[in-house]
């Protein structure tokens, strides 16, 4: 092998090696999809942005303590092809959140379903019915 084909090679198993955690990142395996869990609160903040669109509200658990939580969505453009919208959600807006909640335990997890209070919902299907 010539000094050109080594670097070439060396070059290619080095961002193959860099982009492997790359990969790993796009999975749920930090979320229970057992146990969904559904929750009533006011969101803080939604931000639309990649790679995952993420919802902030707040939930008062049963000793009335405010509980921060955090939810991820799919990419602003697999959520805009289900109908929603960068507009779609707002802070202030009252809402039921259908999750899978993280499996240690901490206040975040991954959307199955947000509901408002007047009863729209909107889901992660990317062709609503």
């Amino acid at each position: 092998m010539n000094t050109r084909t080594r670097a070439l090679f060396a070059l290619v198993v080095g961002a193959l090696m860099v982009s492997t955690p790359i990969f790993a990142h796009h999975g749920n395996a930090a979320y229970d999809e057992t146990r969904p869990l559904t929750l009533k609160g006011t969101v803080t903040r939604f931000a639309w942005a990649n790679p995952h669109t993420q919802i902030f509200f707040d939930v008062k658990d049963n000793k009335g303590n405010v509980v921060h939580w955090s939810v991820e969505t799919l990419s602003p453009g697999k959520l805009a092809r289900a109908g929603w919208s960068e507009n779609a959600v707002k802070a202030g807006d009252q809402v039921t959140v259908t999750l899978s909640p993280a499996k240690d335990g901490s206040p975040k997890g991954f959307l199955k379903q947000l509901a408002f209070s007047d009863g729209k919902q909107l889901g992660m299907l990317e062709h609503p019915q």
